[in-house]
């Protein structure tokens, strides 16, 4: 019997499985293998500072790329350019301020690798049935073999069979109408320094676009189809779209390396647990395009999850794992609810449909009604910043954090040589008598304000409480199995 078996090898469930992986929870993950494509493209900044965690972050960076300024045409003429947002700077607090656009079948060969650097494999496979009972699940696979597993995660997209078996139900809206033909293509006509789109400027309404994706020679091909349209998914039918829609002949598409029709869907699952079972990614909630918050939504679950699980496995009392559903359900609520708003402007035709702000980031997530968040930090984003080690150099906040172990970190000079009886808890001091200074006082302000002595922070880099010793020991023991 193992303790986890995940169905599914998207973002979501790769993101699982190396992090399971990496705290040593024995697991398997289920895929049957097709072929991802470009896809969810853009990682947001909360997105890689989970990889920076999970130990991906430079394989991530060296196979994106900005996105590049939008370029609209009539015919071939440039009528507008701009951007989606405007670059940022780096700053001690948030690392990785732009999304970084890396073609999702990239994401996931990045995570299969970690996932091997680890121990671990995807196998080839289907999820035919499952029944559960007290003790586990029993999966059955459609080549007639069977999986004993202490828990089950379904990461198995928008048609899940592990949501559908569970009779869970899936809320909310099917766009018929509003289907898009999609495809990565490649061209020598066009540069790669532009995301070249045609649109109806009366309407703002898009008509064409071909976007450059990074480490590649291909660009993402989306354009709208009709609803009763069922178009052959060729080269040439991606040929004539292309040709209707600009009226240029002079773009020659050399080659299409995946291609599909993509309906709009709108929709979350009613619950993401049933008694030992977990739904998460896709599985538990489909997004719009605009904004680019389903791939980002379901990492975060993984990385919300997985370290739930190995607690409990490690033996911390079961109704930890009650906690994925009451915090990870309404921020996936939220985010939906954001991402449809964008999708709506979009439609509309409003002028600043394109831009992005904040709002689709994710650094301001966090969980702060969760039963584990307790004070006026619990629950909010464990951000960076810049320590000073005893030889002077710079530390990075994150990088005590990084890792599956909880972090405490402490502040006043009465609290040096402060020790948990806990499984899994690294304690670092910051002040003169520590082994980091923080000369500004903005990590302190960030994480132990108005007094504290001591930062609890969550393995998945959220503040669990602030306080003394005695409110980190009692904090401490609803989160995890004591040593």
């Amino acid at each position: 019997m193992i303790d986890v078996l995940i169905i599914g090898a998207g973002p979501t469930g790769l993101t699982l499985a190396v992090d399971l992986a990496r705290r040593g929870v024995s697991h398997r993950i289920i895929d049957p293998g097709a072929r991802t494509g470009s896809r969810g493209k853009g990682l947001q900044p909360r997105t890689l500072e989970v990889f920076d965690d999970l130990g991906v972050i430079g394989a991530i960076r060296a196979a994106g790329a900005v996105y590049p300024p939008i370029r609209a045409y009539a015919g071939s003429e440039v009528v507008w350019e701009g951007r989606m947002s405007e670059p940022k700077a780096a700053t001690a607090a948030v690392p990785y301020p732009i999304v970084l656009m890396v073609p999702q079948w990239r994401t996931e060969e990045i995570l299969r690798d970690r996932l091997a650097d680890l121990g671990g494999r995807v196998e080839r496979g289907e999820l035919a049935a499952f029944t559960q009972d007290a003790d586990g699940v029993t999966a059955t696979l459609a080549d007639g073999g069977t999986v004993r597993a202490a828990y089950l995660v379904g990461a198995d997209g928008g048609r899940s069979t592990v949501r559908k078996t569970l009779g869970i139900g899936f809320g909310g809206e099917t766009r018929d109408e509003e289907r898009m033909l999609i495809g990565d293509v490649r061209t020598a006509d066009l540069d790669r320094e532009h995301w070249h789109t045609w649109a109806d400027m009366a309407t703002q309404s898009l008509r064409l676009g071909l976007c450059p994706l990074p480490g590649t020679d291909d660009f993402q091909f989306t354009a709208p189809i009709a609803p009763d349209e069922d178009p052959e998914l060729t080269l040439a039918t991606y040929q004539k779209t292309l040709e209707a829609a600009t009226g240029r002949t002079d773009v020659r598409l050399t080659d299409l390396t995946w291609s599909s029709i993509y309906r709009v869907n709108i929709r979350m699952a009613e619950r993401f647990r049933a008694g030992r079972v977990f739904l998460a990614g896709d599985a538990a909630h489909v997004h719009s395009p605009a904004g680019g918050q389903g791939l980002n939504t379901g990492v975060q679950d993984a990385y919300n999850l997985g370290w739930k699980l190995a607690a409990v496995m490690d033996g911390a009392p079961a109704s930890l794992l009650d906690t994925y559903e009451e915090e990870r359900l309404p921020v996936a609520a939220g985010v939906l609810g954001i991402s449809t708003a964008l999708y709506r402007k979009a439609v509309e035709g409003q002028a600043d449909a394109h831009r992005r702000g904040e709002e689709t980031q994710q650094l301001l997530l966090g969980y702060p009604d969760s039963s584990l968040s307790d004070g006026p930090l619990g629950g909010t984003r464990a951000q960076d910043g810049v320590l000073h080690g005893k030889d002077g150099a710079r530390h990075r906040v994150h990088d005590l954090l990084r890792g599956p172990h909880l972090t405490v970190l402490g502040f006043d000079a009465g609290s040096s040589g402060t020790r948990f009886a806990h499984s899994g808890v690294r304690v670092f001091m910051i002040g003169d008598t520590g082994d980091y200074q923080d000369p500004d006082g903005e990590v302190r302000a960030a994480y132990a304000p108005g007094g504290a002595a001591l930062s609890l922070v969550r393995p998945d880099g959220y503040i669990a409480c602030t306080g003394d010793a005695d409110t980190i020991r009692a904090h401490l023991g609803r989160l995890g199995p004591t040593a």
